[in-house]
This record gives C-alpha cells, sequence and structure tokens, in this order.
C-alpha cells in the first residue's frame, strides 16, 4: 500500500499491471484495475478523462455492493413494501442502466 499523496501513480504501475482500489472503505467498494494500455497525453486535452463506459454509478452510502443490490432490487418491484422509500432516497431519475459520459467527465473536471 503506497501513500497517495507520495506517488503518482504511473511511477508504481504500467501496461499490463492489475491493482486493487478501494473506494469507500466503510462500504467496501473494492474495484480491480487493469492497466491495459498507456498512452502519451494529447495536447489539448485534459486529464483525467473517461472514455467510455456502462451503467450508473451507485448513490453514495447506499451501503456498499450488498446495499446497492438491495436497492436495484426494490426499485425493480413498485409494488414493493419500501419502493417509494427507496425511489425518493435515490432520486426521481436515477436509473441503474445508464451511463452518462459527459457528467463523469464532468466531475473528472473538479478532481
Amino acid at each position: 500500500m503506497n501513500d497517495e499523496k507520495e506517488f503518482r501513480l504511473k511511477t508504481v504501475v504500467g501496461e499490463g499491471d492489475v491493482f486493487e482500489y478501494e473506494y469507500d472503505f466503510g462500504d467496501c467498494w473494492e474495484h480491480e484495475i487493469i492497466v491495459e494500455k498507456v498512452m502519451e497525453p494529447e495536447a489539448g486535452i485534459k486529464y483525467p478523462r473517461c472514455l467510455a463506459g456502462e451503467r450508473a454509478c451507485p448513490p453514495e452510502d447506499c451501503g456498499g455492493p450488498g446495499g446497492y443490490e438491495e436497492l436495484l432490487e426494490v426499485l425493480d418491484d413498485p409494488r414493493h413494501e419500501d419502493y417509494e422509500d427507496y425511489r425518493g432516497w435515490a432520486g426521481e431519475d436515477f436509473d441503474p442502466e445508464r451511463f452518462d459520459l459527459e457528467k463523469v467527465n464532468r466531475a473528472l473536471r473538479r478532481v
């Protein structure tokens, strides 16, 4: 484990490497990252940037993978007793199948 304040990603991993990243230690979102290709930055492009993706990001503090699975099950059943609460919490416009590339890149520009 490395202190992210002292290292740049490119100094610890390279093309072909695989590493784990944990987001939100309380909810245990564990990600396996595979460095498929390392490219030179393009002039005039702001980084980081996302090139593609699938599905929506789970709402913050939804309880990790298990909580997100429960959220999806409830939202898939409008007759579920917790449907209205979960829909209100996730937001009326939350669609787990939607991926918004521009929204992701706007968020990355704020990092």
